[in-house]
């Protein structure tokens, strides 16, 4: 294939003014993405674990520099609580709502399709930009995600802006680019800690090729870039290493009260074999009926309810990756649009492979995927509208268009919420007169032959984001899901933490002056009380139960000093639960996976 330029490596990159029609259409996407993030806002599924901690960090900013779980400031998050400071600093401007908590997130989740615009908008001019950005925002694993309260949305906005960056170093000589993606990588660690090191191969290998300095220039540059990332997402970490431990909450997920163990084993290379959290959750006896995670192996995120998160696109992205590389392979190295595809391509395989072998893998991880699917679909669509006359392009494109029809046909449940009868036969009719356009060989088809064939691709992703935000549906939800799992996403994140809500008042008569409204085994069964009574729930074990925090003897203690009246517990296993069954007394329970104890001040004796 000839390329239609032959133009030096500066003819790739946009120049001049954006056309007319630019600005208005990337307004219109963002408003779009805007409604589909917030419609219906604070109705959806609330993951309970985070809003307790950020209600907790809202109170004092003690437990906002900590990233304290429960008011007291005990135990820590499991997580890094960079994301979480945002919606903590929006539940003290605005109250405890939980449209407070999401607001941030739909912020985020917009401001990463304007900047997502501007990184491919570098490379492969505006048009390219918009496909991109409309890719992005009707992405279902990106509404659903930006629907909740959960970290990838800031840790994805803060990868893009990465991307953004990066790709200006590509095109100037100087430093300022690649040094400001290393920080915006260092503050992505922050909000999701090693995830965000993933696409540094990619950032670090695309700049190594195309950057137009010379070889020691770049190495020289990504070198101290290694170190700005290194720094930047270290600095929090370091600074609660060094903060006595007295001073500050215990850091869960560790057995040393060690942050750095935290991020990197229990959320970091322990998430590679069995001991994930809800594993571990698990042997606490608090399952919850929580399904596991699928089978790892290469298809992991093609089927099921995975791959109707974010597979749709997955096939047509890696065909657009292999064509554009092809198409520049007689390009000089500093080529825009190369770099790009090792950009964008490496992110996406970099993550892909993640996510197929890791233990742990939640829906809403797979929205780390679509800026990087939506940045090779885009790039992939204008150079095949450059190329639009020549037969080689138009058979890949039809051959993409049947290929992901297809697989979309097959991917689509035969029922589920919210899933239109006539997707499949409409889709299959745009299909065919997208190839039939394509394969035509007449000049006067040409100009709607590649739109046609978008359309064709995207429809079924966005009918599917669409069902997403219609359905109040949120980040822990699937298109397309049956209505059993609908359910139980509702009763499990909604229905259960609300159940405590009418127990709130005979726990604070009965608490007889103790500081602490309720002891729960975990912090999972902790984070509901806290969340809705903004009380001390003091939990034992962290988040899966095993954490030895607080100790036997602080707890005898704390029993011994009427701080600590009732425990609720699923199993006594535990020896602080043993302990408590030991002494303290039995009581009824509504719950028959939940037992009850009373505890008195007099009952507390080794």
């Amino acid at each position: 294939m000839q390329s239609t330029s032959t133009a030096p490596r500066a003819a790739a990159r946009p120049a001049g003014r954006d056309p007319g029609w630019a600005l208005p259409g990337l307004v219109v996407i963002a408003a779009l993405a805007g409604l589909s993030y917030a419609w219906r806002l604070g109705q959806d599924p609330l993951e309970p674990y985070y809003a307790a901690a950020v209600r907790s960090m809202s109170m004092s900013w003690h437990n906002f520099a900590f990233g304290a779980l429960d008011p007291a400031g005990t135990i820590t998050l499991d997580k890094l609580p960079g994301a979480f400071w945002l919606q903590a600093l929006s539940v003290r401007a605005f109250g405890v709502h939980v449209w407070a908590l999401i607001l941030p997130q739909v912020v985020e989740g917009v401001l990463a399709v304007l900047v997502l615009y501007r990184a491919v908008r570098r490379i492969s001019g505006p048009a390219a930009g918009l496909i991109a950005a409309a890719v992005l925002a009707a992405s279902p694993a990106t509404v659903a995600l930006n629907r909740g309260n959960i970290s990838d949305s800031l840790m994805t906005l803060l990868l893009v802006l990465a991307a953004d960056a990066l790709s200006e170093a590509l095109i100037n000589s100087n430093s300022a680019g690649i040094y400001l993606a290393a920080f915006w990588v260092g503050l992505a660690f922050q909000a999701k800690m090693m995830q965000a090191w993933l696409v540094v191969p990619a950032l670090g290998l695309a700049y190594l090729v195309a950057a137009p300095i010379t070889v020691g220039r770049r190495v020289r540059r990504m070198v101290i870039g290694l170190v700005i990332v290194a720094v930047v997402s270290l600095s929090w970490m370091t600074f609660v290493a060094l903060t006595p431990a007295h001073l500050k909450p215990y850091a869960d997920g560790s057995h040393d009260n060690s942050i750095f163990q935290q991020v990197f084993v229990y959320n970091g290379f322990g998430r590679l074999g069995d001991s994930s959290p809800l594993t571990l959750l698990a042997g606490s006896g608090l399952s919850f009926g929580i399904p596991g995670p699928p089978p790892t192996g290469p298809t992991r995120l093609l089927k099921g309810d995975v791959g109707r998160d974010t597979g749709w696109l997955l096939p047509a992205a890696a065909i657009a990756a292999l064509a554009l590389l092809a198409a520049q392979r007689k390009r000089p190295r500093t080529d825009l649009v190369r770099a790009g595809v090792i950009l964008w391509g490496g992110w996406l395989a970099t993550l892909f492979v993640a996510f197929s072998v890791g233990s742990s893998l939640n829906a809403y991880y797979t929205a780390a995927l679509s800026p990087p699917i939506a940045a090779l679909l885009a790039m992939g669509a204008a150079e095949a509208w450059a190329r639009r006359r020549e037969w080689t392009t138009s058979a890949i494109c039809a051959a993409t268009v049947l290929l992901t029809v297809l697989y979309a046909a097959w991917l689509l449940p035969v029922h589920g919420t919210g899933r239109p009868g006539w997707l499949v036969p409409v889709i299959f009719v745009l299909g065919l007169v997208a190839m039939a356009a394509l394969l035509v060989p007449f000049a006067q088809t040409a100009k709607f032959a590649i739109p046609v064939a978008l359309i064709a691709v995207l429809l079924t992703p966005t009918v599917a984001a669409v069902t997403v935000a219609q359905h109040r549906l949120g980040a822990f939800d699937t298109p397309f899901e049956s209505a059993e799992a609908a359910a139980f996403t509702q009763n499990l994140f909604v229905a259960v933490p609300r159940s405590v809500i009418p127990l709130l008042p005979t726990l604070e008569r009965d608490r007889r002056g103790s500081s602490i409204l309720v002891t729960t085994q975990t912090s999972l069964v902790a984070s509901p009380f806290i969340f809705y009574s903004g009380e001390e729930a003091l939990p034992i074990g962290g988040f899966t139960g095993t954490i030895p925090e607080p100790t036997l003897a602080q707890l005898i203690a704390k029993v011994a000093a009427g701080q600590v009246h009732l425990v609720i517990a699923s199993s006594t296993t535990d020896p602080r639960l043993a302990w408590v069954a030991a002494h303290c007394l039995h009581v009824a329970s509504r719950s028959s996976s939940l037992i009850t104890f009373y505890c008195l001040p007099r009952n507390a004796r080794a």
